[in-house]
């Protein structure tokens, strides 16, 4: 596969072991009231496939594995998942009732105009590291915001300078910095979209290399730019510096770091806060068993290792206006065994919707190096779609979502109530008007700038 095949919003796969695209067996918890899922494989399928075999309607039922409150590590490939023939004439039904692309959506008191989302995607161009937006970055999101999307949200923004991915992050850990966003979330909004910030802290995961500082993949050493990393415990990720165990009073530090971030979001006019706890990054590392091996309040069963997030989550809340949306960026699974798993995501995903979280972010991966992940079109969408059912709480879905018509079908098949387009933003700016063409969808119902309606489709 290529590097591009490998990367995926701001998470990166590069570095991880999918030459067969093979699931792994989902975790049970360290908590044991998870139940083992086993391994299931790919091969016998594409054989018949290659062979011209016809997959029969039961191999098509094992893997939907659908209201089991578990989900199949093997899904359908697109090819089926768009081909798939009615859901039955109540779904169908509920289609028609169902929201579409271009349906605005409130949450709080914000209204999105649609529900095609630009999902945060690291662009590592902050080159005077100093977490201030360039005029780069004013470009490429006011940009999409023109090109139809309803909520743009911004890259990995930190909450501290040592909890950026890499040097050139971007960053919100200081009232100096607060000026610097104001316009781009101005042109973002006189756009029409809402704007939106993505916060967090890397953790074990920070002081790593980027194009533009070189050591892809490694951990920056100190004289060129580097800094030593911190994490739930002392266990490294791959071959990156091992970091050290943050003691509680640091902790308790950190939450307020993000509650201080989310306000000078707010103070620049960010009508939305995303709180990064996926993808293997510090919130990350401290709900997952195979990263946090604490013995006090902050590990151990499920309460304690989502306690960090949890507080993290009434802080931000209380530091923002109550009409502003809060949403929470998650890992499903994490593809490891013994590791974070789908029953831990919807058990937490319910008592965040008590803390005041108003949507679901639903991703995978990222905290272990050297697992293997189905990457294809939709291989995270059933993960949504549980977390939506089983959680009741809005989500977003995200994986190799590209298509108009394969991102129509997720929303018409109740899977979840936006849909984030990743790598094929970044080809076109333009997608949601172009996707609304392809619909059929008539051009005066399209988020057109003024300035563009005479090039409308």
């Amino acid at each position: 596969m290529s590097n591009d095949d490998l990367t995926h919003e701001n998470f990166d796969f590069r570095g991880f072991d999918v030459p067969d695209l093979k699931a792994v067996t989902m975790a049970s918890s360290s908590d044991g009231d998870q139940s083992k899922q086993p391994k299931t494989k790919h091969d016998d399928a594409s054989k018949n496939r290659k062979h011209g075999k016809k997959k029969s309607k039961s191999d098509a039922r094992s893997k939907k594995r659908a209201g089991t409150g578990k989900t199949s590590e093997s899904f359908d490939d697109y090819e089926d998942y768009e081909g798939r023939e009615a859901v039955g004439k109540a779904d169908k039904k509920a289609s028609k009732d169902r929201p579409g692309l271009f349906a605005p959506m409130t949450l709080r008191e914000v209204t999105v105009r649609n529900r095609i989302w630009l999902p945060p995607m690291c662009t590592y161009s902050s080159f005077a590291r100093d977490g201030r937006p360039t005029p780069f970055h004013y470009q490429h999101y006011v940009s999409r915001a023109f090109g139809g999307f309803g909520m743009v949200i911004v890259e990995s923004t930190a909450v501290a300078p040592e909890g950026r991915i890499t040097p050139c992050d971007l960053g919100l850990w200081e009232d100096g910095q607060i000026d610097a966003w104001r316009w781009i979330v101005d042109g973002i909004r006189e756009a029409g979209a809402v704007p939106a910030i993505q916060l967090n802290h890397a953790g074990r995961k920070a002081s790593t290399g980027c194009f533009a500082v070189g050591y892809d993949g490694q951990s920056v050493p100190e004289e060129a730019g580097g800094w030593p990393t911190m994490a739930p415990s002392e266990i490294a990720f791959g071959g990156l510096h091992t970091p050290r165990a943050l003691s509680v009073d640091e902790i308790h530090g950190l939450v307020g770091a993000f509650a201080a971030a989310a306000g000078r979001a707010s103070a620049a006019g960010f009508q939305a806060i995303q709180i990064h706890a996926a993808h293997g990054y510090l919130i990350s590392q401290f709900l997952d068993p195979l990263s946090n091996e604490r013995d006090d309040e902050y590990g151990g069963d499920l309460t304690g290792r989502s306690r960090f997030l949890v507080e993290v989550v009434d802080a931000v809340r209380g530091a923002v206006p109550e009409g502003v949306p809060v949403l929470v960026r998650i890992s499903a699974t994490d593809w490891a065994a013994g590791g974070w798993d789908l029953d831990q995501t919807i058990a937490l995903s319910k008592v965040l919707k008590e803390h005041g979280v108003d949507v679901m972010d639903v991703s995978t991966g990222g905290i272990m190096s050297g697992v293997s992940i189905p990457v294809k079109p939709n291989y995270q969408v059933p993960f949504a779609e549980q977390v939506k059912s089983k959680a009741d709480i809005p989500v977003t879905a995200v994986g190799l979502i590209t298509k108009p018509k394969q991102a129509a079908k997720i929303l018409a098949h109740g899977e979840a109530d936006a849909v984030e387009i990743g790598r094929a933003a970044l080809r076109d700016p333009y997608w949601p008007l172009r996707a609304a063409n392809k619909l059929g969808i008539p051009s005066t119902e399209v988020p057109y700038a003024p300035q563009y309606v005479a090039g409308a489709y």
